[in-house]
């Protein structure tokens, strides 16, 4: 692998790493309504058990766990309706300190989840709900484990939802958001609701968690498709200006930091962590044994008539063109990465399927593409 190449992606990833930053959830609900199994549907990512993670304030029964671009805020060792006070008391501390932080540091939404076939809602979980939206935060009230048959929910499901609209709370929607975050294999209940989920919380968050909420997110695929997209307009709007004066072919390594950004941010939009990431880059650009200059100029050759601008100039147009054709090229691996659909050998990646599926997806874009 070219350690240049390497070095080069690593930077870009870190910085758009950074620039994406990091949504923070607040989860709450009693014990064993189904929290845990919620968030690692929503977000693939396993919660910690008791004891892991962090006080988010010194004796804070609130604890703060970090999964790169994701924090999970929870209670642990107190329940809600026997500890009140103490929780009370706990989150006032913890949001002023937190209002003070960076956003990337602050909570940006809630969860309060309800498990409705207990049929119970509790004025103590009403009035926390209350004190959450009194302390600034947007708060969606999850229905969790809520059995359907042929798409229609349990009646007493409907009828605990219509209790709760009746108290008039200042949640999301003022009514529950109804989930199943598992298939059941016995019954053949369906897992449903989550996208909603995850669509009312982007309603709620500021824009600045946005990103970050796309990327760590695994349900809302419309979602990361449409920050991908945006990301590559704005890439090949920044070649476009980059060569708005022609630039000589020989240097068009120019365009080199907007594309592995580019590339970069489609990789954390799709959660691919950094190793996995570079590899396919490497195996798509087929840069492992070439610098900057000429990994870019190698696949500019693909370009219909880029033989009549070799060693001539590189305009804003064939800047801009590459460069989106290359970033719909690279989203397509990104996506095939991250549902596990890349052709494998021994397990592992096969790198020429993988440049061939990048090279092709290349070419369904610019039609007379020449391969050599």
């Amino acid at each position: 692998m070219s350690q240049w190449f390497t070095d080069a992606f690593r930077a870009e990833y870190d910085k758009q790493s950074d620039e994406i930053g990091r949504f923070n959830l607040a989860v709450f609900g009693k014990t064993g309504v189904g929290k845990s199994t919620l968030i690692n549907a929503v977000f693939g990512e396993p919660v910690a058990a008791t004891g892991i993670g962090e006080p988010v304030t010194k004796d804070s029964h609130l604890y703060l766990d970090r999964r790169g671009r994701l924090g999970i805020v929870d209670t642990r060792g107190l329940e809600i309706g026997r500890d009140d006070k103490t929780l009370a008391a706990d989150l006032s501390k913890f949001v002023k300190e937190y209002r003070r932080k960076p956003i990337n540091e602050q909570v940006h939404a809630a969860w309060y989840c309800v498990r409705p076939m207990d049929r119970r809602f509790e004025e103590s979980e009403a009035q926390f709900i209350r004190n959450l939206v009194d302390h600034g935060l947007g708060v969606i009230l999850v229905f969790t484990q809520v059995p359907s048959r042929d798409g229609v929910v349990h009646p007493d499901v409907i009828e605990l939802a219509r209790r709760i609209e009746q108290l008039r709370l200042p949640i999301f929607g003022e009514r529950p958001v109804f989930t199943n975050a598992m298939r059941d294999p016995f019954t053949g209940q369906p897992a449903f609701g989550l996208i909603d989920l995850v669509q009312a919380t982007f309603r709620i968050v500021p824009e600045a968690a946005h990103a970050a909420l796309v990327a760590e997110q695994q349900v809302d695929l419309a979602s990361k498709a449409r920050e991908s997209h945006k990301t590559i307009g704005a890439a090949a709007a920044g070649a476009a200006a980059a060569a708005a004066t022609p630039i000589p072919f020989s240097d068009a390594a120019v365009l080199v930091p907007i594309q592995l950004a580019m590339m970069g941010r489609l990789a954390i939009i799709h959660k691919l962590r950094f190793d996995r990431a570079a590899m396919l880059a490497v195996a798509s650009t087929a840069a492992a044994t070439t610098g900057g200059r000429a990994a870019v100029t190698g696949l500019l050759k693909f370009i219909p008539g880029a033989g009549t601008i070799a060693g001539g100039a590189i305009g804003a147009g064939v800047a801009s063109t590459f460069t989106f054709a290359m970033g719909q090229a690279w989203l397509v691996v990104c996506q095939r990465a991250a549902s596990g659909n890349l052709p494998m050998i021994g397990g592992v990646v096969d790198s020429d399927a993988v440049r061939e599926v990048f090279l092709g997806e290349l070419g369904k874009r610019m039609p007379k593409i020449r391969r050599e």
